[in-house]
């Protein structure tokens, strides 16, 4: 069931949402060749730290060993942080969620490392475009494929697949509630979008084909071609003015 949040829920939303972006800005100032994944997830507990009250939401979710998603290349959502060791010309995804208030936001951003090729630049752009793209749907009336649609055919013209196998969700007092947002879709279908209503809009993206598999760590997500992929998120309210981006600043 969609659950319409009040002014007070949203404005705790905002609260943690705030402190997601917050905690992105300053996870990408860090990456850099030669810092591991473990390292990137203990910057993350120190920018927390700063926030009291505010805890990383992912640790021990379903069972979830990481308390952030680092996510490098052919992974595409879920990495746990390790010892993996981060080189020139890789991507990597950072995902975050933060529960504060008993409410939560969610982020994901993905940065290079150092110089990276022009068509995994290209990809990079491209997902954070299609992840605008889908915001400028998310209006009161609207249908929620119409955000997967113009998704969808965002990546699509430029070349690159979308995941299906993973979506988007909506997000209040649990990190993951109903609505599922897929990035790909038939427009105007769907649950009719309403002021009250908060999302979690998160394009994934591949270089090439959208299948993908999961590790043996049972977690990991990875493209079954072991092409890149790239992922971009953002809470979003849906309000009678329009999408309000919540964690505005961490892209």
């Amino acid at each position: 069931m969609i659950q319409l949040k009040s002014e007070k829920e949203l404005e705790f939303i905002a609260q943690a949402s705030a402190i997601v972006a917050q905690v992105l800005k300053r996870l990408q100032g860090f990456i850099t060749a030669g810092i591991t994944t473990r390292e990137i997830e203990d910057l993350a507990q120190e920018a927390i730290s700063l926030h009291k009250g505010a805890s990383l939401a992912f640790k021990g979710y379903k069972g979830f060993p990481g308390y952030i998603c680092t996510s490098v290349n052919e992974e595409v959502v879920h990495g746990i942080p390790g010892a993996h060791t981060l080189k020139e010309g890789d991507i990597i995804s950072l995902d975050v969620g933060v529960g504060f208030n008993g409410y939560y936001g969610d982020g994901a951003i993905t940065v290079p490392v150092g110089k990276i090729s022009p068509k995994l630049q290209k990809l990079i752009d491209t997902t954070k475009e299609a992840l605008c793209k889908g915001i400028e749907k998310a209006k009161v009336d609207n249908r929620v494929y119409d955000i997967s649609a113009s998704i969808e055919e965002h990546v699509k013209k430029n070349g690159f697949s979308v995941v299906r196998e993973f979506v988007g969700h909506g997000i209040g007092s649990k990190i993951h509630e109903d609505p599922a947002i897929p990035n790909f879709g038939k427009p105007h279908t769907g649950a009719r979008l309403k002021a009250g209503m908060v999302l979690a809009i998160e394009p994934m993206v591949n270089m090439g084909a959208f299948k993908v598999r999961i590790l043996k760590d049972g977690w990991t997500v990875v493209t079954q071609d072991s092409e890149p992929s790239a992922h971009f998120e953002h809470t979003v309210a849906i309000t009678e003015g329009g999408p309000r981006i919540l964690t505005q600043g961490s892209i």
